[in-house]
């Protein structure tokens, strides 16, 4: 089947797919609003459940229609019954489904931190809010100069976002670049690491703080395209990539780094930079390790 048919009925069958989860998920969404805690409850497990078999058809139509070969290693057992801690690497909007696949009905279903604006995207927004995605406002730079007194406020929506996951297991996703790789953006960065951006600290800090020991279980993953270029989202609906390699390493969290004030402590925000610093150190050299492994088993 050519490319370009073959990445048309991919994309038909997500959207038939996920038409026919959209609208029990929001409507169990609206019920979650009434105030009754073991129905939000019993709702929170409803939504849960339909985004779980979602991921789960996805799977297959990329398992029917793609031949792409997902080599995922993972050097820990993972239990729907833990929640954890997972920082990846980010390069293409294909690492999403890569994510999909090595941890959905494992673990938890997984949290993104989502720009708030994507909460007005037709029906998905409404699905993210559903499954209580925690939405993120990013200030930039030249705001922050502009508005001194919003700093800080990120993080303090990121404390609040993550309050409700006390009371259940859940699996936090978290990319520490902030933002896709890319060599511009590498360049522009100065970044020390041939294969990443800097990474930042804050964001997993107050997930931490927020969640204390229940967010101990770090997976670190690590997620390689043997390919030049990492591919878009239509190379791989399409069947044009041949091969993604996500190596997950299961890390404990120091005990130190538990407790702290990552804002007002200079010491522990220290500690915790630097132990992020080795941690994406060790990532850089892994990468490039998976990559020339690559390039013999290719050659």
């Amino acid at each position: 089947m050519p490319h370009w048919m073959t990445g048309l009925l991919t994309c038909l069958l997500i959207l038939l797919n996920t038409l026919i989860g959209i609208g029990p998920m929001l409507l169990l969404g609206l019920i979650k609003l009434l105030p009754w805690p073991p129905l939000q409850r019993a709702c929170s497990a409803g939504v849960m459940w339909i985004a779980e078999t979602w991921a789960e058809g996805n799977k297959t139509i990329f398992a029917l229609l793609t031949p792409t070969h997902w080599d995922i290693r993972c050097d820990t057992p993972l239990s729907s019954r833990h929640s954890y801690l997972v920082i990846s690497n980010h390069q293409s909007w294909v690492d999403i489904p890569a994510l999909v696949k090595a941890f959905n009905r494992k673990t938890p279903y997984f949290k993104f931190f989502l720009k708030r604006e994507l909460i007005w995207v037709p029906f998905l927004g409404l699905a993210f809010w559903a499954l209580d995605y925690p939405f993120m406002k990013r200030y930039s730079k030249a705001h922050l100069d502009r508005h001194p007194e919003d700093r800080g406020k990120d993080l303090e929506i990121t404390r609040r976002a993550c309050e409700k996951f006390q009371s259940l297991p859940v699996t936090v996703v978290n990319y520490l670049e902030g933002t896709r790789f890319t060599p511009a953006k590498q360049q522009q960065q100065q970044s020390p690491y041939r294969h990443l951006l800097k990474p930042k600290a804050g964001g997993i800090a107050f997930v931490v703080a927020a969640l204390g020991a229940q967010m101990r279980t770090v997976l670190d993953v690590t997620i390689v395209y043997p390919e030049a270029k990492p591919p878009g989202f239509w190379r791989l609906v399409s069947g044009q990539v041949a091969r993604v390699i996500v190596d997950i390493r299961e890390c404990q969290l120091p005990g130190e780094l538990l407790q702290g004030n990552y804002s007002d402590d200079p010491a522990y925000r220290a500690a915790f930079q630097q132990w992020v610093s080795d941690l994406w150190q060790a990532k850089d050299e892994r990468i490039s390790a998976l990559r020339a492994e690559s390039t013999r088993a290719d050659g």
